[in-house]
């Protein structure tokens, strides 16, 4: 789910899925991808807003399965970051258990 701003601000969501929520390993995978991209990206969780560039940010979200997650990216490449992390989460961050 996709909704651009009039300040080229891309917005989108995802469901953590995985058994054992935003872990480490989904956070690094999540990090990871957000680093490929050179617009800030941001990720919300209930009164948190933390840059998905930055490991020790994602985990402060302490995020479980089920949980909403907000993703907010502005810049050049801010549609193509959102797609990707929700893609990434989707495919539950690549991780088999």
């Amino acid at each position: 789910m996709l909704k651009t701003t009039e300040k080229s601000v891309v917005k989108g969501k995802f469901i953590v899925s995985n058994d054992r929520g935003l872990h480490t390993r989904p956070s690094t995978e999540l990090v990871k991808c957000a680093n490929s991209f050179r617009s800030q990206v941001f990720l919300k969780y209930q009164k948190l807003a933390v840059n998905a560039k930055s490991l020790l940010g994602v985990l402060m979200l302490a995020a479980s399965k089920g949980a909403k997650i907000g993703i907010e990216a502005e810049g050049v490449d801010a549609q193509e970051a959102v797609e990707s992390i929700i893609e990434l989460a989707n495919n539950n961050f690549y991780i088999k258990y």
